[in-house]
């Protein structure tokens, strides 16, 4: 073959390849799609102009006191804080929940003992912090705002013994703060400050182990990388209708839902096995337990391996090519892994995101695993997650029996 014909033939091959690959649109459109949009919502979320959601904290004042109102003013007015007063139990059993990611608890005569210690060097009142072990992000930013605010009350009130405060002073209302009996004396010798209170943290979790990071990191790996399992579901059922094996099924005695659904079945119970594999690995290895409902646990595995299966299926019968339907798949997994916390953690969502991610079913499935594993729930915290996949999956599988095409689209 002369240098001429070789260079024809291969500008020809070349040719031949590109219009195959651009002529599958969708593919396309899917493989295009998908860095533009993932990038834009990370970008909008640690964007320089985007500000996170204002973190949920519960607030437990056991003194009553003027300054520790103060302290609750200065709290409640933080932008980044969305503050709860709560009794100590129901705190407590809130961020053991998830529903606060923190609580804090001003201790009793705290409002007398605070000012004396940063002036005469009494002993520290100490401020518990009731944290989810899963934020450990939020626990140092909280310490370091409860310390800016905590500061600066009880600096307004210890000095205001020495001194009436000046009429403008920020934060000082007449009448609102009386000094303590120690911050009277002034400073102790030397000048000297301590710090007026302690930090005492605890993870708020119902196990009775300590929380493993491990438990939370396969919970959104497993429910990521078994629904891509879901996808390969999909792109087979497309693969055999597209070498005629649903045109020959279908001249069987055998309903649309009872075909379809054997599918349903079979990739669910290739999903839960994969999620068993996972876990005991996880187990094994790593350590993790179910600290919570064993039966709570089985229940969420088995709703969203239904899911998983059902999601590939409704892939298959909304995309007309495997090329397709795998790119479209690929897509929608990413887009829900990402709205499911599985990432990145929900709290620094917008808070309409926040809200918007409860139509997500990847949502509940993180969150319940979660409530299995590390934070040790009852089987009541498993009865919502389990509902809501149930419900995603036979809405799924009712939209692909109704759509599903048995012959191959023609191009």
């Amino acid at each position: 073959m002369t240098r001429s014909n070789t260079f024809t033939a291969l500008r020809a091959l070349v040719r031949k390849d590109l219009v195959l690959y651009f002529s599958n649109r969708r593919a396309l459109i899917m493989t295009i799609a998908a860095p533009i949009v993932i990038a834009a919502f990370f970008g909008s979320l640690f964007g320089s102009g985007n500000r996170a959601s204002r973190i949920p904290v519960a607030l437990v004042d056991l003194d009553g006191s003027a300054l520790s109102l103060q302290i609750a003013v200065g709290l409640h007015a933080d932008a980044a804080l969305d503050v709860r007063g709560m009794a100590e139990p129901a705190a407590v059993t809130a961020v053991g929940k998830g529903d606060v990611r923190a609580a804090i608890v001003l201790p009793a005569g705290f409002g007398t003992a605070a000012p004396r210690a940063l002036l005469a060097g009494g002993s520290q009142p100490e401020i518990v912090i009731h944290f989810d072990p899963s934020q450990s992000v939020v626990l140092a930013m909280l310490e370091g705002l409860l310390a800016q605010h905590v500061m600066e009350v009880i600096g307004q009130s210890a000095f205001a013994g020495a001194g009436a405060p000046r009429a403008d002073s920020p934060g000082t209302a007449a009448g609102s703060v009386t000094a303590s009996p120690g911050a009277a004396s002034g400073p102790r010798r030397g000048g000297a400050f301590s710090m007026p209170f302690s930090t005492k943290t605890l993870a708020a979790t119902s196990a009775e182990r300590p929380y493993n990071s491990y438990a939370h990191s396969f919970a959104g790996m497993s429910v990521q990388f078994i629904l891509f399992m879901g996808i390969e579901v999909g792109v087979g059922v497309l693969l055999s209708r597209r070498l005629g094996l649903w045109k020959r099924l279908r001249a069987a005695p055998l309903s649309r839902g009872v075909l379809l659904g054997s599918h349903i079945l079979s990739g669910a119970l290739t999903a839960l096995a994969l999620l068993s594999i996972i876990y005991a690995a996880a187990m094994l290895v790593f350590r993790v337990r179910i600290d919570g409902s064993v039966a709570g646990f089985v229940g969420i595995a088995i709703a969203f391996a239904l899911l998983a299966s059902s999601f590939g299926l409704l892939i298959a019968a909304l995309g007309k090519t495997p090329e397709a339907t795998r790119g479209l798949a690929i897509f929608a997994t990413l887009i829900m892994v990402m709205l499911g916390g599985a990432w990145v953690p929900s709290f620094v969502f917008p808070e309409w995101l926040q809200t918007a991610s409860l139509v997500v079913p990847t949502r509940w499935a993180v969150d319940g695993l979660d409530a299995m594993t590390w934070r040790g729930l009852g089987w009541h915290a498993a009865i919502a997650p389990i509902g809501v996949l149930l419900a995603f999956s036979a809405f799924f599988a009712a939209i692909a029996i109704w759509r599903f095409d048995w012959e191959e689209p023609r191009s």
